[in-house]
């Protein structure tokens, strides 16, 4: 069906349209910016292409033919749908995709959501809560916010937020402590392919020895927070994961270390493409509220 299209010129077909929604030449040559000649010319050249007469011509001015009726008709319906398609692209530009950690999504960018629409009425945003790493260069993520050291090569960086690590239990389970030491004799729950480390956290507090490690092992660390929760045992977490299950007294933290890591919530931009309004109004507004943030007094 499509190939019908390579004999034709769009621009006819334009003007084909125009005409015979406005009904009349000068009128159509006003609407697509060019003079009368030229959209007679187009009109003549797309009947000739086209095998038919789309208009009678008459002392009255152009008057569609049987067949030129239901030809503008489709026009007109395709025209119609051409302009739905553009204003979509439109639509796209004016809406900012964002790619962010789910941690991150859930526990600090959703409650704030209104404060953004406050800001930027005018903002649409579509949030995808993925914790891969995209690669910006290929997919039309306009900006996403990411958990770790902040070495991705297809965007560039910047710290949002950096993370400390410590030890996390419930407060019953943490009676059973007397001091940091005693982890060596308690159940350490794991999740797969952790970003922080329990040697770093050990070296900090000064001890040196190898953990058990023979708590549950879970490929998530949503499930990890879970069973920690349930009181299995205690687990390695950092702040942002954890700061409502402090808030709440479901966690503990049975040890005043803090542990300062390479680790952080970053927000990567794509190199090389141009920032959209969009993209500039929500990195201020970032800024701004983690500012904010830091300037808080903590309970």
């Amino acid at each position: 069906m499509m190939k019908n299209l390579n004999r034709v010129h769009i621009n006819g077909l334009r003007a084909v349209e125009a005409i015979g929604r406005l009904g009349s030449l000068p009128k159509a040559a006003a609407e697509l910016g060019v003079s009368v000649s030229a959209v007679s010319q187009q009109l003549i050249r797309t009947e000739a292409q086209i095998g038919h007469a789309v208009f009678d011509r008459t002392r009255a001015g152009l008057v569609p033919t049987f067949f030129g009726k239901a030809f503008i008709a489709r026009l007109e319906e395709g025209f119609q749908h051409l302009s739905r398609a553009v204003a979509l692209a439109d639509d796209v530009e004016k809406t900012l995709l964002l790619s962010v950690a789910p941690t991150f999504a859930s526990k600090w960018l959703v409650p704030r959501l209104g404060r953004l629409r406050a800001a930027h009425p005018e903002m649409k945003i579509r949030i995808d809560p993925s914790p891969g790493v995209l690669d910006l260069k290929s997919s039309d993520i306009d900006l996403a916010i990411r958990l770790g050291s902040g070495e991705w090569r297809d965007g560039a960086p910047e710290c949002l937020l950096p993370q400390r690590m410590f030890p996390v239990c419930t407060r019953a389970f943490a009676e059973r402590l007397t001091g940091p030491a005693d982890i060596f004799r308690q159940p350490i729950i794991c999740y797969e392919n952790p970003m922080f480390s329990w040697d770093e956290w050990q070296a900090a507090a000064g001890l040196d020895g190898p953990l058990a490690f023979d708590g549950p092992t879970f490929s998530d660390p949503w499930l990890a927070i879970e069973a920690t929760i349930s009181g299995q045992g205690i687990m390695l977490a950092w702040e942002l994961f954890v700061e409502d299950t402090l808030a709440d007294g479901r966690l503990v933290a049975p040890f005043p270390l803090r542990v300062p890591s390479n680790i952080a919530y970053w927000l990567v931009s794509p190199k090389n493409r141009k920032p959209t309004q969009q993209m500039q109004h929500f990195q201020a507004w970032i800024r701004a509220e983690i500012a904010e943030d830091i300037r808080a007094p903590t309970a």
